[in-house]
């Protein structure tokens, strides 16, 4: 899908001139399977949406054990900028599981947007609800929910990308092993 379609299908830039302005700000961006978008403790100042493709995000912790925090189907919008890095730098890894197509903008030019144009501010309003929306079910889940029932939570937040990202990915997601991830499915086929 092009950038100009996506932002248009968003109530707040339906204006095609809007939209036109807009999506010329922003640059095209591939990245291969396996190639980082971002890179946790790297400096990182864009935002992207994400065309075609799929990403993973995930953080590292001291020991080097990593943790899916987020998974993304294009088209798509990436979590903001705000919501994934700290002082200009990036708290997350984003990994590539797909080719991917993005388009990508300066955060600081999308705040200059935001502030001169009421349908962006609107629009870029909504996606950060958005991401903070999907941010607070996933805490919920790992808070409230035990594995059979964080694997169904998933497939009704996430459908089909059971069937297209790595199932270790997916346990890493869920708090669970990868074990329990392959005995919760078995167990589903029964």
């Amino acid at each position: 899908m092009d950038l100009r379609t996506f932002l248009m299908q968003s109530p707040d830039l339906s204006d095609a001139a809007c939209a036109d302005e807009f999506a010329s700000d922003w640059k095209r961006k591939r990245v291969s399977k396996g190639a980082h978008l971002t890179r946790q403790g790297q400096p990182e100042t864009d935002e992207f949406v994400l065309l075609d493709g799929c990403l993973v995000s995930s953080i590292c912790d001291q020991d080097g054990k990593e943790m899916s925090v987020g998974f993304y189907m294009g088209p798509c919008v990436v979590t903001p900028n705000i919501a994934r890095t700290r002082n200009g730098v990036s708290l997350v890894s984003i990994v590539a599981t797909a080719d991917a197509l993005l388009a990508r903008i300066d955060s600081d030019l999308l705040s200059k947007r935001m502030m001169s144009s009421e349908p962006i501010r609107n629009w870029a309003n909504g996606v950060l609800r958005d991401a903070l929306s999907r941010k607070v079910d996933r805490e919920w889940c790992l808070a409230a929910l035990k594995g059979a029932e964080r694997l169904t939570w998933f497939r009704q937040a996430f459908p089909g990308y059971e069937d297209i990202f790595p199932h270790v990915l997916i346990a890493s997601f869920l708090g669970i092993t990868p074990v329990t991830m392959s005995r919760l499915r078995t167990g589903d086929k029964h």
